[in-house]
């Protein structure tokens, strides 16, 4: 093998991982408790990704949880669901591998790590009227973890994203965050929150950070320890740029650069795992694959700066390909932009408060364009829908104070937090009249009035005749079950209205490297590079660039990381 010329000892792994989320963790702890020596690098000075900063939810089929909760079904089901969904993106070796490895790797992190999960059995898939569809039992999340069982690496992990965390608090979804929604209209959830903030704040002053982990960041946290109880090198502010080959053409190493700018040599004898990512924030390749960001730079995503496309580069070194030829090459979320937000990201994605009923979204002309309570991604194809090509898109958010207080406004939360900053900032548009509040977004008039008219007449009769907001157990789950008749929808008139600016982002990549069902990256010909792997979004989405449910960016990356794992141990994982 060619080795650049080093005075540091060149050190040796059977494994190393490239990038610290849940896809590059799981295939760490996989290979780890399957006898491998691994390494982790993160180029950031911190650990666990876009991971760390998700809602930590992972799509899981037939998954040990659902079954214990008497939730059984036959593997055709999500496979009925997922050939209807991806159509002509349907992978059938990969969709398999994901089905039949998905719920024996739930099983696997549950028995044998610190990892552990709740059940999402009352969580619809996102297409309710699609045939195999069902109204819950295919999702897992995370159990809370406690951080102090990190010790003193817990300050090497990412926190909560303050922008979407408030105080860097996690949050989690469902009861807890029900308790927050309902803080100033219920005794019970008052002083459920007021427990949760004082043990929070006492846990920053006296520890450093909150301990009481959830959501993704439990989800990192439950694997970190994992990897350390396995004696995995976790290594952060590390970057990786190359790869080493072998004489014989297999990838069998890395190179790493430290901060003083001098490279080291790291050998993989069983193999490389990238599992940087994506490329949110590579304006070049955005510039190439986002049609709506003819220069690179028309796309803010809620994904770390960090997650440049590394690993995508890195594969193309060594003759992958990168999966141009996906449905859609990105996950699209709606986001707007905060202005003076502290941290590492100002744009905020729009995932909860859509589908809560009083508040529509426009276009400039003042149209409704979408059903607002769909997933984030049905709502961007919904926008770009009206823009050409190359064409500036955006929309806006519009609600009325009753909404504002009761439910937030993207980075402006509930009663009784304060919401005057974001007027100030110019966040927020304020307007006495919807005429008064079309003039300062520069909205027309007229059709924003005409469309206020015919929402609020559909909302009184609970019936979204426009668009069948509400129509769906997706859209349901999302609303406001206290609202009747419709949990989505109710009447826009208490003023004074309110609005934030929507601009096209995502919560990550989908075109990745081109891989089969093993995770083992492929070259232009289609045959596997030896050596190399990839997991999460370095590679290409085995749902085909649909989304047809949520946490189908998670529930693959830990599967295939899981698969990798073994593939690199000469082990078969076991299947359901």
């Amino acid at each position: 093998m060619a080795m650049v010329e080093t005075a540091v000892a060149r050190q040796e792994f059977d494994v190393v991982v490239v990038g610290s989320g849940a896809g590059g963790l799981a295939a760490a702890v996989t290979a780890a408790e399957l006898g491998l020596s691994v390494l982790v690098l993160e180029k950031h000075r911190q650990f666990g990704g876009t991971t760390a900063w998700s809602g930590g939810w992972m799509w899981v089929p037939r998954n040990p949880l659902a079954v214990r909760a008497g939730i059984v079904e036959d593997i055709e089901g999500p496979r009925r669901y997922l050939r209807n969904e991806l159509g002509e993106y349907y992978d059938e070796p990969r969709v398999e591998a994901f089905l039949r490895h998905a719920p024996a790797m739930v099983s696997f992190f549950e028995q044998k790590t610190a990892l552990q999960f709740i059940a999402g059995n009352t969580i619809p898939d996102f297409h309710g009227k699609q045939a195999g569809a069902v109204t819950g039992g295919r999702s897992v999340c995370a159990a809370p973890f406690d951080g102090r069982a990190l010790g003193r690496r817990l300050a090497d992990m990412r926190e909560p994203l303050e922008l979407i965390a408030p105080w860097r608090m996690g949050i989690a979804s469902g009861a807890d965050l029900g308790h927050f929604m309902n803080a100033m209209r219920s005794l019970r959830s008052f002083a459920h929150v007021t427990r949760r903030v004082l043990r929070h704040f006492w846990e920053r002053a006296t520890q450093g950070r909150g301990m009481h982990l959830v959501n993704g960041n439990a989800l990192v946290a439950g694997l970190a320890k994992s990897a350390f109880d396995r004696r995995v090198d976790i290594r952060v502010a590390a970057p990786v740029v190359g790869l080493l080959r072998a004489d014989d053409g297999r990838v069998a190493g890395v190179r790493v650069r430290d901060a003083d700018g001098r490279e080291t040599e790291i050998g993989a004898r069983r193999g490389v795992v990238l599992a940087c990512g994506g490329f949110p924030h590579d304006v070049e390749r955005k510039q190439a694959l986002f049609a709506h960001a003819p220069t690179g730079r028309e796309h803010w995503s809620a994904a770390p700066p960090s997650n440049t496309g590394d690993g995508l580069r890195l594969g193309e070194s060594v003759g992958a390909g990168v999966d141009a030829g996906l449905y859609r090459p990105a996950g699209w979320a709606p986001v707007s932009l905060v202005p003076g937000a502290q941290g590492e990201s100002n744009n905020y994605p729009h995932l909860i408060e859509r589908a809560k009923p009083g508040v529509m979204a426009v276009t400039q002309a003042g149209q409704r364009f979408v059903n607002e309570a769909d997933s984030y991604y049905d709502f961007m194809e919904g926008l770009f829908q009206h823009f050409k090509p190359g064409q500036p898109a955006h929309a806006w958010l519009v609600c009325d104070h009753r909404f504002l207080r009761r439910y937030g406004l993207g980075a402006v939360r509930p009663a009784p937090m304060p919401y005057r900053w974001a007027l100030r900032s110019g966040y927020l548009k304020q307007g006495r009249t919807l005429a008064d509040l079309a003039q300062r977004c520069g909205i027309e008039a007229g059709a924003l009035e005409a469309s206020a008219a015919r929402y609020n007449e559909d909302a009184r009769q609970g019936v979204d005749t426009a668009f069948g907001r509400g129509d769906t157990p997706y859209n349901r789950v999302q609303g406001d079950a206290e609202c009747k008749p419709n949990p989505c929808m109710a009447p826009i008139e208490q003023g004074p209205f309110y609005a934030v600016r929507l601009v096209p982002g995502s919560l990550g990549t989908f075109a990745g490297l081109r891989a089969n069902e093993h995770a083992q990256v492929l070259d232009q010909a289609g045959n596997p590079i030896a050596g190399l792997y990839a997991c999460g979004a370095d590679m290409s989405s085995v749902m085909g660039g649909r989304y047809p449910s949520g946490g189908i960016t998670l529930g693959p990356a830990m599967t295939f990381g899981y698969i990798a794992g073994h593939h690199m141990a000469g082990k078969q994982p076991a299947a359901v």
